[in-house]
């Protein structure tokens, strides 16, 4: 006997679930289509939306190739800019190089670096001399003590800006 029951309430929630069903896919039919008429002018009038797209759907990568113009795969400046977008700014003097460049590691002792102040660290370096603190600022030097990358990791810098950053810390005392 309560097969038969479990037999109707199947039956029953079976047609519900299938009222329910076919009410959806009219309610969505009818929002695509309302929305055809409506939306899609709108949408794809608008400037804003388009460059998005056009900006999602470029190429992630360009390929130059050798005997080809390849003059378009040059790097624009954004506009308003100097500098290509993400490129850093390059400091000016000793004291610019010093400050975005060398605290990194000597302010903390990243690496062992030896920290601004330490005096004992620094004395067996500065007792090299000058040329010898300018070569591993500039080269890069791996030792016991740490490792000083080349020009402090910032390939762009010149060598007379990071000899003009060695003097800076030489002259405030470390």
């Amino acid at each position: 006997m309560s097969s038969n029951q479990d037999s109707k309430f199947f039956n029953v929630f079976s047609l519900v679930l299938g009222i329910l069903i076919a009410i959806a896919i009219v309610l969505f039919a009818f929002a695509r289509s309302v929305g055809a008429n409506t939306q899609a002018q709108h949408v794809l009038a608008d400037p804003e939306y388009v460059a998005q797209v056009n900006d999602n759907v470029r190429p992630l990568v360009r390929v130059a190739v050798a005997g080809q113009d390849n003059s378009a795969l040059t790097i624009a400046a954004a506009a308003g800019s100097a500098a290509p977008a993400g490129a850093l700014e390059l400091p000016a003097d000793g004291a610019g190089v010093y400050e975005a460049v060398c605290t990194a590691c000597h302010s903390a002792g990243i690496a062992g670096a030896p920290k601004a102040g330490d005096a004992a660290a620094w004395a067996p370096r500065i007792a090299q001399g000058k040329p010898t603190l300018y070569k591993h600022s500039i080269e890069g030097y791996t030792g016991q003590a740490g490792v000083m990358p080349a020009k402090g990791g910032r390939a762009d810098l010149t060598d007379e800006l990071v000899q003009q950053a060695v003097d800076h810390m030489l002259e405030i005392k470390l």
